[in-house]
């Protein structure tokens, strides 16, 4: 497994993908636990987003590759035998809440998340999502159900508190700087001294904060609000992150970037973790989740763990000029279903497969300017 990091960060360097090679290897060197090679990779980082943010350009400096493959090797040699255990985090068996005076209602649902897996929650606004993730955090009390927190010999609201940190989607205003916070947040979590200063600089690092290091929430952005929160979480080392719709405050490209980056370090050596996330964005969510669950009027419709059981037919969703019509006319007597939404055409069929109704479209020089198989997507249900 290690020598993929190394050879996928290597893959990244040659092909000029220096941003998430700066990231990835910021976590692969953060795993060794090596406090002057984590020291050697901050600075190279620095380096290189120092670059980026100069007005000479995109050009990296001379010695960002050759340093990049001494640090890789350095970090290889030390991974030996580093890795996390896959362990059961959280269980909800049949969790309900009923909210006495609005009258909406969070059916029984059942969640599993282990060590290194990300559960996705999506729905529209008003639906539950929040609901269900505070009562997984322990912030709500459960009507009925039983939560189970698997490394938690005694879990009151102390250990709970400490075992799981929440993220709301309004993140609590903060004073002071943006550095002297973080410090603060890793001396909670007993870090002290150099170790202190050696996390909060890896953080501001690795999630691209160093520019704002001095400034104060009235000086950052919502977005830049969204990563401190997570670089100050982060370094008080959760076993389980929950985050309700993270990727609100986020322009498109941060989005998929802050995903995949918390994918990243929730599978890490140094603090493996489980995560859970409520979002609208079913594309991005989808493509990281271990599993989606979707939930409508507090209900939970459909979770990708039982897509075998419950998904009988495939779909594709696809955007064209083309009518209806001439849509229709392709298929004959296949037995598809059309419906259009106002952009995107949807066709369902339990005889053909996605790469044949594409196909089909295709085949007849029908311009196609965006198409998703969705068979499997929660965006069926919406």
């Amino acid at each position: 497994m290690i020598p993929t990091v190394a050879t996928e960060i290597a893959g990244y360097l040659k092909h000029g993908d220096y941003a998430v090679a700066v990231r990835r290897t910021l976590d692969f060197c953060l795993d060794t636990g090596d406090d002057t090679l984590i020291e050697n990779a901050i600075s190279w980082s620095r380096g290189y987003h120092e670059n980026e943010n100069s007005k000479s350009g995109k050009a990296i400096p001379d010695n960002f590759i050759s340093e990049a493959e001494h640090i890789l090797q350095q970090a290889t040699q030390q991974h030996a035998g580093i890795s996390y255990q896959n362990n059961p985090l959280i269980s909800a068996e049949k969790i309900s809440k009923t909210y006495s005076g609005g009258g909406f209602s969070l059916k029984p649902i059942n969640v599993t998340v282990n060590t290194g897996n990300v559960l996705g929650v999506v729905g529209e606004n008003g639906n539950g999502k929040t609901t269900l993730l505070r009562c997984l955090a322990g912030q709500l009390a459960l009507d009925n159900g039983e939560i189970k927190y698997h490394l938690l010999q005694k879990p009151d609201a102390y250990a709970v508190k400490n075992h799981i940190a929440f993220i709301p989607q309004r993140i609590p205003k903060w004073y002071g700087l943006l550095k002297d916070n973080l410090h603060f947040s890793a001396s909670i979590a007993g870090v002290y001294g150099a170790k202190n200063d050696l996390m909060v600089n890896f953080m501001l690092e690795r999630l691209n904060l160093s520019s704002y290091a001095h400034l104060t929430w009235n000086q950052i952005s919502s977005g830049y609000r969204t990563r401190f929160e997570i670089a100050r979480i982060l370094l008080q080392k959760p076993k389980l992150l929950i985050l309700d719709e993270p990727l609100a405050n986020l322009d498109i490209n941060a989005q998929q970037t802050i995903l995949t980056d918390l994918i990243f370090m929730a599978k890490g050596a140094h603090n493996p973790m489980g995560i859970i996330l409520s979002s609208q964005q079913l594309h991005e969510v989808e493509k990281v989740a271990d599993t989606v669950i979707f939930i409508k009027q507090g209900n939970c419709l459909y979770s990708s763990n039982d897509k075998a059981e419950k998904i009988t037919s495939n779909a594709i969703e696809f955007e064209t000029a083309a009518s209806r019509e001439s849509i229709i006319a392709l298929f004959g007597d296949c037995n598809v279903e059309l419906q259009f939404n106002g952009g995107f055409y949807t066709i369902t069929s339990g005889v053909l497969s996605p790469q044949q109704i594409i196909s089909t479209i295709v085949a007849a020089n029908i311009a196609v300017t965006y198409f998703r198989d969705i068979t499997y997507s929660t965006k069926r249900f919406f």
